[in-house]
């Protein structure tokens, strides 16, 4: 991997600033991505931007930023920001007049005083590697503004017109992805929430891979048709939304453990509503997964406490009622009697205490 280190000053960079929106921005005579299609919106707050701004007038040294090189276009190379974009934003929506510093407006200030702003260096770190290297190198120096979420790392890496059309659907703010699945996702689509997880599903958690895999495709169809496809499965098995408990559901992980079998509708929703109400059950969201597997560890059902296990241990006179041996309190565990999946409470009546051989003999069976 090859690393730079460049001065290049904000007039260099503001020249051929534009400001798409959603579309992207872009700078230094337009060979600089300073921000991707459909990558998160402007996050810097006022007193953050004016900083930037302030420690430019003052010739003040800015934080270090960091590019990558893409790839030639038309016989010139090309550039994406790998870490700086919201200070890179800061200082050209100033010289564009989007907002002003004590009471002034760039094109306020005097000739000196904007060719001072304009002639600025800044220290600049170019990148050019491969993409695993290029992230691996990125994942160590983000350390310091507003921090990059994994999955944005990822996407400054592994850019092209797949993931543009990835973008489209899953990172735009009211995208198609999140008017669809809103109530059943959790995170932000402009923080690359939906992306990471849509991937994370698609790929059996090798996102890299796929990305990888996909980078130079023409579109994004096949992430897009499996995700409506997780989607449609979810509307169709558990009809009734119930937003509190369903966002943040690994839907996608189900769908694919669980969607070549048969449920009821009907019979899943009465078991929900059941469920729902049991005070025994302390993760309401794992009753989906519950319900699809059979496995009760997706419940965290409610633990006998300290007390309720010195009452049984008293009662039983320390002997299991199992094996009929007598053992001390630390050598037993608690069960309940009457099972909870047959209805059973987590409650002092129904606690008993069994030699912790007995009690696994039990819970294997």
């Amino acid at each position: 991997m090859k690393i730079e280190l460049h001065k290049i000053t904000v007039g260099e960079i503001f020249n051929g600033y534009k400001d798409k929106g959603e579309d992207g921005v872009v700078g230094y005579g337009g060979k600089l991505d300073i921000r991707p299609k459909f990558q998160r919106e402007f996050v810097y707050k006022e007193k953050q931007r004016n900083a930037v701004i302030d420690t430019i007038r003052k010739g003040f040294p800015l934080n270090v930023m960091y590019w990558v090189k893409k790839k030639e276009k038309d016989g010139e190379l090309e550039y994406e920001i790998l870490d700086g974009q919201q200070r890179t934003i800061s200082f050209c929506q100033y010289l564009a007049g989007d907002f002003s510093m004590d009471n002034k407006y760039f094109h306020s200030l005097t000739t000196d005083e904007r060719e001072q702003i304009e002639s600025y260096e800044l220290q600049i770190y170019i990148c050019e590697g491969t993409p695993s290297e290029c992230l691996a190198w990125f994942e160590i120096i983000n350390i310091a503004g507003v921090e990059l979420m994994p999955q944005e790392l990822k996407n400054a890496i592994y850019s092209g017109p797949w993931l543009t059309d990835a973008k489209h659907y899953f990172s735009k703010t009211a995208c198609p992805a999140y008017r669809i699945a809103e109530k059943y996702m959790k995170g932000s689509a402009i923080r690359q929430d939906y992306l990471e997880s849509v991937l994370k599903w698609i790929s059996g958690g090798k996102i890299e891979e796929y990305m990888s895999a996909h980078q130079n495709d023409d579109n994004a169809s096949e992430l897009w048709q499996y995700f409506q496809t997780v989607i449609s499965w979810v509307q169709t098995l558990f009809p009734v939304e119930r937003s509190k408990i369903m966002k943040g559901v690994e839907w996608g992980e189900l769908y694919n453990k669980y969607h070549v079998n048969s449920y009821n509708a009907q019979k899943l929703e009465e078991q929900i509503s059941r469920l729902i109400m049991d005070d025994d059950i302390s993760n309401k969201s794992g009753i989906y997964e519950y319900l699809l597997s059979g496995e009760e560890k997706h419940l965290n059902i409610r633990v006998f406490s300290d007390n309720m296990k010195n009452e049984a241990y008293e009662r039983q006179q320390g002997i299991c009622p199992i094996c009929k041996k007598h053992y001390e309190l630390y050598e037993m565990e608690a069960d309940h009697i009457t099972p909870w999946s047959r209805g059973g409470k987590t409650n002092a009546e129904n606690c008993q205490m069994l030699c912790k051989e007995d009690n696994r003999r039990k819970g294997n069976k």
